[in-house]
């Protein structure tokens, strides 16, 4: 079952988490011996955690600079030594997402926040989830989707990475808005449960000094609408990452258009979704933003 704990992988899992192409992996095998892999009856190789996470610090040496056939004279012990002096320096943004892939694997917890207490500790925490937690995510679409890794390890990550963002956003949203002029409503369509970029979003919009109202996943319009009784000036910002469904998307983005743009009111949008609405639906109070960035400039 897909949703089982994964400990075996195959070859093209240990280039999808590696970014190193099988056949590289192949020559580097059999001329070096780095890796000892399993084999099925039918002499097809199979791959341990141990395997991956030699690999994985193998990779970030050769990045460094260390070439192949040098680090395959050494004794394994020092394999993990000579990452550790990497990381050390504080200067290797690939050690750190190895590391968080590294916690995902395992589901470890204390790698997870040795690591991002690392990354804390020299960077602000925006910095650390453009530079870090984003890549990451990307990548864990990806790997999910060719089902490298599992729905348990892809939660497990995500979980980890929701709790910093919410950790982080408390001390802001305990500081009295600066700014009144507008207030920020966060939802997500119904269906929809992609909430990090969302969550993500708060934190900026409350660093920039507004107030915001979460309301999270699967939100459906009325509810929306019953916002607008108790507050002027609102900016409906939602993520459309799977849905809505692309048959019905322009529907429900004229829907959400006759039912909240009284008054001042904004409708942001961004997510996979939005590159499926007619630009014939969207009006100068309707926009969507092809990156968090682009968002968080207009904010």
């Amino acid at each position: 079952m897909i949703n089982n704990i994964k400990t075996v992988f195959s070859i093209k899992d240990l280039e999808n988490l590696s970014g190193i192409k099988a056949h590289t992996i192949r020559i580097w095998e059999k001329r070096y011996n780095i890796l000892e892999p399993m084999r099925t009856d039918t002499n097809i190789r199979f791959y341990n955690l141990h395997n991956l996470q030699k690999l994985l610090n193998i990779t970030l040496l050769h990045e460094y600079g260390y070439k192949i056939s040098k680090i395959a004279t050494y004794p394994e012990e020092k394999i993990p030594q000579l990452v550790r002096e990497i990381i050390s320096k504080k200067n290797s943004q690939n050690y750190a997402i190895t590391s968080f892939k590294m916690a995902m694997m395992n589901f470890d917890q204390e790698l997870f926040f040795n690591t991002f207490d690392w990354l804390i500790s020299e960077k602000t925490f925006k910095e650390v989830f453009k530079e870090h937690f984003l890549p990451l995510l990307k990548e864990l679409g990806l790997l999910w989707q060719s089902e490298t890794i599992t729905p348990a390890n892809e939660h497990f990550m995500s979980h980890l990475i929701k709790q910093k963002i919410l950790i982080y956003t408390e001390a802001l949203q305990i500081r009295k808005p600066t700014k009144t002029d507008r207030i920020f409503v966060l939802s997500l369509p119904l269906n929809e449960i992609h909430q990090i970029g969302l969550l993500y979003l708060q934190y900026e919009i409350l660093d920039k000094g507004y107030k915001t109202i979460y309301l999270g996943e699967s939100m459906p319009i009325e509810n929306l609408q019953d916002l607008t009784r108790h507050f002027e000036n609102i900016t409906f910002v939602s993520f459309m990452t799977v849905q809505p469904d692309r048959n019905v998307i322009n529907q429900y983005v004229k829907t959400m258009g006759q039912k909240l743009l009284q008054k001042n009111n904004e409708i942001w949008l961004m997510g996979k979704m939005v590159e499926h609405i007619d630009q014939k639906v969207l009006t100068d109070r309707i926009r969507i933003f092809d990156s968090m960035e682009e968002t968080i400039n207009m904010i």
